[in-house]
């Protein structure tokens, strides 16, 4: 069976559509953060449905809007969150697993639930690696988003049949829960115990500034406690500063910081939070290590 190479093109998009897979390990020494898909349970189940290599590169859509046209047949699989998704204008229901044929036009329209959809291709999209990562990251990649008219490649079997009947259901419950789990960090023990009893206590509500870098919440934590000297962090560390704000770092964050690293996120509890939109709330519960 061959494989020719195909080409998907942009036809419309928002700022936030890249290419992510797992990211980039090992290079936090040189000051390269991980980056990769930010729910990874939604991308890790594409590349599972497509019977994709583990780390096949897909689209990760944060915004409704997005249009991609496919020039050659192919199968594609979708999960993350739900949304409103049209072929050819016509919308679909069950929407997991979808076949492609020549000229198809996908439409990602409102976010039904959710805040970061997956779409992945058979064989997964083709676009340089740079350091072992197709991920988009400003600075490293030659862009860090997805614009018009940008074509994408990827690869296709004309001759071999397409993935049919496919059963498996895409749900969304998983992360539509208010609990986020997670270890205490290498500074939790500087926390008083009034802390402690609050953050734990109390629902905490997501701000507008929030991105793939991290995400802060609304409500202050009183606090006293003095910056640090740099330590390492790492996608999932909550960080506290002296005058209260808690933040949590993404997979775009740096690789060192100087405030307090009070929790540690799990990974299940980073994809949940990466499926949070601003102004929902969260409660943080504590695991025992």
């Amino acid at each position: 069976m061959s494989k020719e190479m195909a080409i998907a093109t942009v036809l419309k998009t928002s700022p936030g559509s890249s290419i992510q897979d797992l990211g980039r390990s090992g290079q936090a020494k040189f000051g390269i953060p991980v980056s990769g898909a930010m729910d990874l349970k939604s991308f890790a189940w594409v590349n599972h449905i497509l019977q994709n290599d583990l780390n096949n590169a897909v689209l990760e859509i944060s915004q409704p809007g997005f249009h991609l046209q496919f020039d050659l047949p192919t199968s594609i699989a979708i999960a993350g969150a739900q949304a409103l998704i049209r072929l050819n204008g016509e919308e679909l229901e069950g929407t997991n697993f979808i076949s492609i044929k020549p000229q198809d036009v996908l439409e990602i329209g409102a976010f039904l639930t959710g805040s970061r959809l997956y779409m992945g291709v058979r064989y997964g999209f083709k676009t340089p690696k740079i350091l072992n990562s197709r991920s988009f990251y400003q600075g490293l990649t030659q862009e860090s988003h997805l614009s018009k008219g940008e074509k994408i490649q990827y690869f296709t079997d004309s001759q071999a049949a397409p993935i049919l009947n496919a059963k498996a259901k895409w749900s969304s419950d998983w992360y539509q829960g208010e609990e986020i789990q997670a270890y205490p960090g290498p500074d939790f023990y500087l926390l008083k115990e009034q802390q402690r009893e609050r953050l734990f206590s109390e629902s905490f509500q997501i701000s507008q500034l929030s991105n793939r870098m991290g995400l802060q919440l609304l409500e202050l934590l009183d606090n006293k406690l003095p910056e640090l000297p740099t330590n390492p962090v790492f996608p999932g560390t909550v960080q506290i500063t002296s005058g209260g704000k808690i933040l949590i770092l993404l997979k775009d964050a740096q690789v060192t910081g100087g405030y307090p690293r009070i929790l540690q996120l799990d990974e299940e509890s980073q994809s949940i939070l990466a499926q949070k939109r601003p102004g929902n709330k969260i409660r943080l519960k504590l695991k025992k290590p």
